[in-house]
């Protein structure tokens, strides 16, 4: 079976790019690849059409810098990520991927709802209570099945420290975004 070369398109990663997941490896023999989404729900995967890559930090590197891929078609199949793009037409295309850091823009991420946000619009936002005490800043999100949590970087007495919160209504009183803050019902001795 003859292979054709992959040929990737250079580009500039856009300014509001955001990392989602990153390609596994090939998956079949037409050119499909697997994608590991940092996120359970991919929605953002599926909403572009244009996925923007970089090479893995590690291993070989079938390119450099950022190239975009035209994606052809995203899908679910058996609780993982599939999806072939224009260009990539057999498994040694798709195998060429392997690793690959996957972008998108953030301004093609589906809507959220009043009471929904993206983890990634958390991240660095700071954390102060009803009072107003400061009990740190969101340095990350986990899922620990029926709710999320946020994680909190702060200090104390000099020392770096962790602080996790339920996001969840009983403990969030709001979200504001452009502010940059998430004001809680939490102490700081909890």
């Amino acid at each position: 079976m003859a292979t054709t070369p992959l040929t990737l398109e250079p580009a500039e990663l856009p300014p509001d790019a955001v990392e989602v997941g990153r390609i596994a490896d090939a998956w079949g023999v037409k050119g499909w690849f697997k994608v590991l989404s940092h996120s359970s729900s991919p929605e953002a995967l599926f909403a572009s059409k244009r996925w923007y890559l970089q090479p893995s930090e590690r291993g070989g590197k079938a390119f450099a810098g950022t190239v975009v891929l035209s994606i052809r078609q995203a899908k679910d199949h058996s609780d993982t990520v599939v999806a072939w793009a224009q260009g990539v037409d057999d498994r040694n295309a798709a195998e060429a991927l392997r690793g690959a850091r996957i972008f998108v823009p953030r301004s093609s991420f589906p809507s959220t709802s009043e009471d929904e946000f993206y983890w990634v619009d958390l991240i660095g936002l700071a954390v102060v209570n009803r009072e107003g005490v400061a009990l740190g800043q969101v340095q990350e999100l986990m899922s620990t099945g029926p709710q999320t949590v946020l994680v909190l970087a702060y200090e104390e007495d000099g020392k770096a420290r962790e602080r996790m919160i339920p996001f969840v209504s009983a403990f969030v009183d709001k979200v504001d975004l452009p502010e940059k803050r998430i004001t809680v019902d939490w102490q700081p001795d909890y």
